[in-house]
């Protein structure tokens, strides 16, 4: 094991999504994450379906984790959880408020038996409020934090930005923050804490930018009518004669000025970047221009330059970039190509030691293993 949280030991109750992003991004920091999984015969994935073992391989957020089975509705799988939480540094889950109560592993329980225990818990709208009990996704807990309202086109419905805004950044990275932050804090007090991680709450804060902006009159409630959604001629995307797209970023004056130089574009009218009225129509103009050059000559002409640049890659294509493969962006465990570990350390580099295992660990050994740590 590498990595700076080498050493931490983490309980990560099985769920989906957020929950084993969470966990993954602790793994990768180095921490002994032991998944606690239903029986075989009682596992189900989005499709209502056991996952096949050859599948495990794929299952990119399990990486680096152990994998424990343990039956929670059983007489004896609370009492068997306790006795990890005992050797834990960490619990993480994902259930609605008073699951982990009712299974007999609430903070109250679990920190009983581990006073230095950090209990995270993650859901979409957090352990209180009207909604608290609500089922919901990614899509619902971003629309009332404000931001998928911010996103879009004047004319179109707001997109959903995959499950990369509430799940993932404001979930799932806040958890793993919280995680990071009371442990630091456990170090100097030796008492454990309760973290509440709610994904509208992250959410609201990935936002804390444009509220300010808001406040100061620099941002129109009105989608489609503002500086970074897409509104601006000089920061959006465009398509290419190939039928493929960049994308251009070009705010300061100073690289619009070298977007224009680059383009051979002299027309005064583009000398009013920041006059909103002019933006649908200098539009239009750019658009005609990128359209009549495939992806491969735009690149060819701007990218590494200071016009703020980048061909919009697919999923096949970012591995293969000389950038993402100078920085070893990608990396591939058993056949599969997935993101490497983030951010970077110069001393203790995360090394991530394999995708997600098959056979269950034995519970008595992991206790035992855990057990020889403490000593």
């Amino acid at each position: 094991m590498s990595g700076p949280l080498q050493g931490i030991r983490v309980l990560e109750m099985v769920g989906i999504g957020p929950g084993p992003f969470c966990g993954m991004m602790l793994a990768d920091m180095g921490a002994d994450v032991i998944r606690v999984d239903r029986p075989a015969d009682k596992r189900a994935g989005l499709d209502g379906k056991p996952p096949a073992q050859d599948s495990l391989r794929f299952d990119v957020t399990a990486r680096g984790k152990r994998t424990v089975a343990i039956d929670l509705k059983s007489a004896e799988g609370a009492q068997q959880v306790l006795a990890l939480v005992e050797q834990a540094d960490v619990l993480i889950e994902g259930f609605r408020p008073g699951v982990m109560e009712r299974l007999g592993l609430g903070p109250e329980a679990c920190l009983q038996r581990n006073p230095r225990l950090v209990y995270g818990r993650m859901t979409g709208w957090g352990q209180s409020g009207p909604l608290a009990q609500a089922a919901g996704h990614d899509i619902n807990y971003i629309s009332i934090s404000g931001m998928l309202g911010a996103m879009g086109r004047a004319e179109e419905a707001p997109p959903p930005p995959l499950n990369l805004v509430g799940d993932l950044g404001g979930g799932a990275m806040m958890l793993a923050f919280g995680v990071a932050c009371a442990l630091v804090e456990a170090r100097n007090s030796g008492k454990g804490q309760v973290i509440d991680a709610a994904m509208t709450d992250g959410t609201a804060l990935l936002g804390a930018m444009f509220y300010g902006m808001r406040a100061q009159g620099m941002w129109n409630v009105r989608r489609g009518s503002n500086l970074l959604d897409g509104s601006a001629h000089f920061y959006d995307t465009y398509e290419c004669a190939d039928g493929k797209y960049i994308a251009v970023g070009a705010i300061e004056p100073q690289f619009y000025a070298e977007l224009l130089e680059r383009l051979d574009i002299s027309d005064p009218v583009f000398a009013h970047q920041f006059e909103r009225r002019h933006w649908p129509e200098l539009k239009r103009r750019l658009a005609s221009h990128f359209v009549t050059r495939t992806r491969a000559q735009w690149t060819e002409l701007m990218e590494g330059s200071d016009v703020c640049f980048a061909p919009v890659l697919d999923m096949d294509e970012a591995p293969q970039h000389e950038h993402n493969i100078a920085r070893k962006t990608f990396i591939e465990i058993d056949g599969v190509v997935q993101p490497a570990p983030a951010p970077r350390f110069s001393r203790t580099v995360p090394d991530v030691r394999q995708s997600a295992e098959g056979p269950e660990e034995n519970l008595d050994d992991v206790l035992a293993g855990w057990r020889g740590a403490r000593r």
